[in-house]
């Protein structure tokens, strides 16, 4: 499992995707949301301003991830 750093509360599933480096940019989030399988949580997901939060896991495309909120020491 990867883990995906965020240093505020949350982030949403579109800003997740470019930040995993899954996609190149916002504008092919719907689009790839819409096509693609992806369990937030255990639970399926087509949202893409659903918000991940610490402690959230994303599975798509045969990965999973693990959102890990990190202090900003």
């Amino acid at each position: 499992m990867e883990k995906i750093e965020i240093y505020t509360d949350f982030i949403t599933l579109g800003q997740f995707l470019k930040l995993s480096g899954i996609i190149n940019n916002g504008g092919e989030a719907k689009k790839f949301i819409e096509m693609t399988k992806i369990l937030v949580s255990n639970e399926a997901e087509n949202r893409r301003g659903r918000k991940l939060r610490d402690g959230d896991t994303v599975e798509l495309l045969n990965k999973k991830f693990l959102i890990v909120k990190k202090n900003e020491n």
